[in-house]
C-alpha cells in the first residue's frame, strides 16, 4: 500500500523545538522529491520546505528559513523536518508530500497537528 505517514506533531510553547517525521511505504522514496507543507487555521495550504531526491538539495519558505531544517534518510525511507525556535504562527497541520522530479506532488500524508502556544 502506497502511503506517507507523518508523526511528531504536538503542543509546545513558543521557542521550543519539534521534529516531524514522514515515513514512506509502498514506493521508492529515494527517487522522489519530498516536501513539507502546512495549513494554518483558516488559511490555505502553504509550502514549507522541500528536499530533492538527488544530491539532497533543499529549499525553504522565507518564513521558516534559518529555523527549520529538512533532511532525509533514504535507507529508513523517512524525511524529517526539524523545527526550532517555534512561533505561534507556526501553528498548523503539517503535511508531507512526494513527487517525481519536475512533476507535481502526487502522494500526500494525512497530516500532523503542530500547535505553538505563546
Amino acid at each position: 500500500q502506497v502511503q506517507l505517514v507523518e508523526t511528531g506533531g504536538g503542543l509546545v510553547q513558543a521557542g521550543a523545538s519539534l521534529r516531524l517525521s514522514c515515513a514512506a511505504s509502498g514506493f521508492t522514496l529515494s527517487t522522489y522529491t519530498v516536501g513539507w507543507f502546512r495549513r494554518p487555521p483558516g488559511k490555505d495550504r502553504e509550502f514549507v520546505a522541500k528536499i530533492m531526491s538527488s544530491a539532497g538539495s533543499t529549499s525553504y519558505a522565507d518564513s521558516v528559513k534559518g529555523r527549520f531544517t529538512i533532511s532525509r534518510d533514504n535507507a529508513k525511507k523517512t524525511v524529517y523536518l526539524q523545527m526550532n525556535s517555534l512561533l505561534p504562527e507556526d501553528t498548523a497541520v503539517y503535511y508531507c508530500a512526494a513527487g517525481l522530479y519536475g512533476a507535481p506532488f502526487t502522494r500526500w500524508g494525512q497530516g500532523t497537528q503542530v500547535t505553538v502556544s505563546s
